[in-house]
């Protein structure tokens, strides 16, 4: 056998065995992922409110009652904002929509649903943004006489809906708890 021929022969194989089934990339996978089972801890705090959160997140107060709830393993942070209210509740509750309503530019959906808590004299808004917006969830809660809280979650990576679904149903979960868990405690 000549060379010439053993490269033909190379050469035949070579196209006969490529004239099998096409070959077609993996499909790109979803992540699973699991969260702890949420376990709910009433937080100390010297403001004139408390909340309960969940215990993988940590919870730190400013000295102007604000706080910041942050949970490390999603890289996700609950940002509160408390005010007193003094005569301007109409302004406190248009800030609070409007500050909601900036994301309409970048998400699909805002819905709103109603918080009423009589018994604890709590009131309030709570919003599921959907979409590439920066916050997933806002709310805000009043007695409409003294307290005002306003809470938006963000997370540290940039807005991608899907990539970050599984982390804000999880924390939407966790800030309507927070939400509906807030008591007004006076201090005197």
């Amino acid at each position: 056998m000549t060379l010439r021929s053993f490269f033909y022969l190379i050469l035949c194989c070579a196209l006969y065995s490529s004239c099998g089934d096409d070959v077609l990339p993996k499909p790109e996978a979803f992540l699973s992922l699991t969260y702890p089972q949420p376990s709910y801890v009433t937080t100390p705090s010297e403001c004139d409110y408390r909340f309960e959160n969940n215990y993988i997140s940590k919870v730190s107060f400013k000295e102007n009652c604000a706080a910041t709830v942050h949970y490390p393993d999603l890289d996700g942070t609950l940002f509160l904002t408390y005010r007193k209210v003094d005569n301007n509740i109409n302004t406190l509750l248009r800030d609070a929509q409007k500050l909601t309503y900036e994301h309409v530019i970048k998400a699909d959906d805002i819905i709103e649903e109603k918080y009423i808590n009589q018994s604890q004299n709590v009131y309030g808004m709570f919003y599921d943004v959907r979409g590439n917006a920066a916050s997933q969830s806002q709310f805000y809660v009043t007695d409409s006489v003294q307290h005002f809280i306003t809470g938006s979650i963000y997370f540290n990576a940039k807005p991608n809906y899907d990539s970050i679904y599984p982390a804000a149903v999880y924390l939407k979960n966790d800030i309507r708890h927070l939400m509906e868990t807030i008591t007004w405690e006076p201090k005197d």
